[in-house]
């Protein structure tokens, strides 16, 4: 999952000698984007697998999600002031350390036996990851050029596209195989242990690392408190559903992928294990990746509204025939909307910061906020699950693309609401 925030407007540094310290400055920072793909992307690994040893309802298995993306709720206004106070490398080792502590709590919470401290572990680690976003995507913009910064961004998010291709490999074999092959729900728990400590020690790996590379010091600098008192981004009617559509698009996304397991797991569909039923979940991911790089370069030739809207028609269709359909193709359709979700994220929050000027830094902070979605929707979509089954739930995420089409063709031409 790509995440954009921005905080303030920003010092542009740019003499000969510190380019090459960019360079060097951008591969370091591309790890980090690695890194946080990988994190989130295993909780689709987690849900099924904690579904299974806590014996939980599908709602119930959602909380995962929900403390996750809960965390960015709560977590982008402090983590926003907390860059502004430390600067952005302070930041991102802050939010490594966080994060490390967020992947040691397993340890104890499958030694306990517990699913409310598995669900504050996720609650650290994903504030954690809070703040590298909020730290890590400005600082990433900013290192260079500003024309070419979107690019970078996008350079950036295909290695976090990377991540979330490469963990459900990593989740299927280290976590779903263990805990198969466990005798007891407690030692099915404990399956969770190692690749959650080794994670947090590649953490604490990368925030030495962080501490001690001598990076650009570039600080966000404040904005002039007039001009922020001079109307306000909540003004302009395509950045409000520009929001709408974020929330949308996280919630829609992220359910899908949180369901996959469960779903090809189904005998109706695929009847497979769920060790075997994980590792599809990297097509869903890859699909994002790979649609990326295509969308990178269709996208110069056709407006990106165009775009938005044809995409999110698209997965429409393949969720319906995923829904009424069954075997292989129900299989091939679900996968194939991780192709169309790639270039969403992107262009919706692009077209709504359209022609905002001084307001910009403020609709960034509104948009990450609007990555609740990502807590919300899947616990909706679980509640189906358990009233309805988990392939007629999969209606839910249809009015969410519905929305985003419309978003792309009119709702974000720019204009502001009239006062």
């Amino acid at each position: 999952m790509a995440m954009h925030s921005n905080s303030g407007t920003f010092n542009q540094v740019s003499d000969a000698p510190q380019n090459n310290n960019f360079a060097f400055a951008l591969t370091s920072l591309t790890s980090l984007f690695f890194m946080w793909g990988f994190i989130t992307c295993l909780n689709d690994i987690l849900i099924p697998h904690l579904k299974g040893v806590f014996d939980l309802s599908y709602s119930q298995a959602m909380l995962v999600q929900f403390c996750f993306f809960g965390a960015y709720f709560l977590v982008s206004l402090p983590a926003g002031a907390i860059v502004k106070r430390l600067g952005y490398q302070k930041g991102i080792v802050l939010g490594l350390v966080i994060a490390a502590i967020g992947c040691l709590c397993f340890y104890p919470a499958a030694s306990m036996h517990s699913y409310q401290v598995f669900l504050m572990a996720l609650f650290i680690l994903a504030s954690g990851i809070t703040l590298l976003q909020v730290s890590a995507n400005p600082y990433v913009s900013m290192l260079g050029d500003a024309k070419t910064a979107s690019s970078r961004l996008t350079m950036t998010q295909a290695f976090n596209a990377l991540g979330t291709t490469v963990a459900p490999f990593f989740g299927a074999l280290l976590i779903l195989n263990e805990a198969a092959d466990a005798l007891s729900a407690q030692a099915s728990a404990e399956a969770v242990q190692m690749p959650y400590v080794f994670l947090a020690a590649m953490l604490l790996g990368l925030a030495a690392i962080f501490a001690w590379l001598k990076l650009p010091n570039l600080s966000p600098v404040e904005e002039d408190e007039k001009a922020q008192d001079d109307g306000s981004a909540w003004q302009y009617r395509h950045l409000v559903l520009g929001a709408v559509g974020i929330f949308v698009y996280v919630g829609a996304e992220v359910s899908i992928g949180s369901f996959l397991v469960s779903f090809f797991a189904d005998p109706n569909i695929a009847g497979l294990e769920e060790s075997q039923a994980a590792k599809y979940i990297a097509y869903y991911w890859g699909g994002a990746m790979v649609g990326r790089f295509i969308g990178a370069a269709v996208m110069q030739k056709i407006a990106a509204g165009k775009a938005l809207c044809f995409n999110a028609a698209l997965a429409v269709i393949l969720i319906l025939v995923a829904v009424f359909s069954s075997g292989t193709l129900a299989m091939v359709a679900i996968l194939l909307v991780g192709l169309c979700n790639s270039i969403m994220f992107p262009t919706i929050f692009s077209l709504a910061i359209q022609g905002l000027g001084k307001h910009t830094s403020q609709a960034s902070g509104i948009l990450c906020l609007a990555i609740v979605g990502g807590a919300i929707i899947p616990l909706v979509q679980g509640l189906l699950a358990d009233s309805v089954g988990v392939q007629p739930a999969f209606i839910l995420p249809i009015f969410c693309y519905f929305f985003i089409a419309y978003y792309g063709l009119s709702g974000s031409k720019v204009k502001a609401i009239a006062k």
